[in-house]
């Protein structure tokens, strides 16, 4: 277990947070500022101090990454049923796979992997990368995201969550980058999310960031802006992300989003391949 900490001081580079988009997956998107003031700039630390660089044969590495199992729908109706199978998750030449394929488990048309770093990888604040290939395909819905680790605050949305990329295959190459909490979530229709079209996400690696401060979440596309979200210092119901979260790396098929336009059995298997997964520390801000 690694968590980071919070430190005080303050940085001589401030950058304007940026326009952010608010939609509900499958539904209309729309423009929402997320603030129009400077937050003081956070430097982070030029080393991870957590990473998963692939640089091994065989199964995920079970001293940095766990499975969600099971096939109940996991909330969105999905189709999938996930395992800890290596015929689904597997390093191989320097890169992890997560494979979708179509085949029966438990009453399950598919399967797949949901990777978790939970108890071996959890985090309070830093700058989190993860450069990854995107499967296609109408159907598929791969996601590299970030869960409370501890709940503090109920269940979702009221503890958060961090999108750091998703994707619907039959909507490619655009990508979203999202928040969902108590305040801000698509069941409200308030979620705060930032949509762009990538060229090429589906056939070369991008690298995928968030930058998690006191102040404020922002998302990046090969470190590009495209994403913040500002604490308004309303509270946990808007900004629950003063609590440890850790990463999620997964490829569902169908559901409510996912599965919008139907699911094409002919691009099975589906492959989400990720060369790194790394994290850096917050680091105390100059005077």
């Amino acid at each position: 277990m690694h968590a980071f900490a919070m430190t005080t001081r303050f940085a001589t580079l401030a950058v304007l947070l940026t326009t952010a988009s608010c939609a509900t997956p499958g539904g209309g998107v729309g423009t929402r500022a997320a603030s129009s003031t400077p937050d003081k700039a956070w430097t982070f630390a030029s080393t991870p101090a957590w990473q998963d660089e692939f640089d091994y044969s065989g199964k995920p590495d079970p001293a940095k990454w766990g499975y969600d199992l099971g096939g109940h729908g996991w909330g969105n109706n999905e189709l999938q049923f996930y395992t800890d199978s290596a015929d689904n998750a597997f390093v191989r030449d320097g890169v992890l796979h997560i494979v979708a394929r179509r085949e029966s488990r438990d009453g399950r048309a598919y399967t797949s992997t949901r990777l978790i770093s939970k108890g071996k990888g959890d985090f309070l604040y830093g700058r989190f990368e993860v450069r990854a290939k995107l499967p296609s395909g109408r159907g598929t819905w791969p996601a590299i995201w970030m869960l409370p680790t501890d709940w503090k605050y109920g269940d979702w949305p009221r503890s958060g969550e961090i999108d750091i990329m998703e994707h619907v295959g039959f909507d490619p190459e655009r990508v979203h980058i999202s928040v969902h909490t108590q305040a801000y979530n698509h069941v409200a229709g308030t979620q705060r999310t930032a949509t762009r079209l990538v060229d090429g996400v589906m056939e070369d690696f991008h690298l995928y960031r968030v930058d998690w401060t006191p102040e404020s979440i922002r998302g990046y596309i090969d470190d590009i802006p495209m994403f913040a979200f500002a604490n308004e210092g309303t509270g946990p119901d808007a900004w629950p992300f003063d609590q440890r979260f850790h990463f999620l790396l997964n490829v569902a098929v169908g559901g409510n989003w996912g599965g919008k336009e139907g699911v094409d059995d002919s691009v099975f298997p589906a492959t989400l391949q990720v060369d790194y997964v790394r994290a850096y520390e917050l680091l105390e801000q100059a005077e």
